[in-house]
């Protein structure tokens, strides 16, 4: 199992709202075996009403391929916004691990962290995994047709 751990803190004007206090929350996503390249993960928060507010990880660096994550690409978001946030593609069976700061006010307030998941010469998966962010940790399982096995976050 190949694991990848980075940090780093979101800054700058966003559409979210404003908290004095942010935490470190874990993001940890291990894909399912697979034949193939390997997988390029858009990771964003959304809104109570699904729409688009943050960009938190994308794995993968190289923009061509960004078009098929295609509810990430159709939130409209600006490169500007992601630069910096983004690492390696993720192979068959990997994990990847990634912590980032994320205001309270997020926590029980109806928003939630979606991942969409694209391959080269497959599918690509919108919205595979969506997780409400709660105060208590959670996990999920990735789409029936997905790449990804399974998804959780912890403080």
């Amino acid at each position: 199992m190949h694991k990848t751990a980075i940090t780093f803190a979101l800054a700058g004007a966003t559409a979210l709202p404003l908290a004095a206090q942010a935490r470190e929350i874990t993001l940890q996503t291990t894909l399912n075996e697979y034949r193939g390249n390997e997988a390029y993960l858009a990771f964003y928060v959304t809104d109570a009403q699904g729409n688009y507010q943050r960009t938190l990880w994308v794995s993968g660096k190289k923009a061509k391929y960004y078009k098929h994550l295609r509810d990430w690409v159709r939130s409209g978001n600006q490169r500007s916004e992601f630069d910096g946030l983004t690492g390696a593609s993720v192979g068959s069976g990997e994990t990847l691990e990634v912590a980032v700061e994320l205001e309270d006010a997020l926590i029980d307030a109806g928003y939630e962290i979606r991942i969409d998941s694209a391959v080269e010469d497959k599918r690509d998966n919108r919205a595979e995994v969506r997780l409400p962010l709660t105060a208590q940790p959670g996990q999920t399982s990735g789409g029936a047709q997905g790449y990804v096995e399974r998804f959780g976050y912890q403080f």
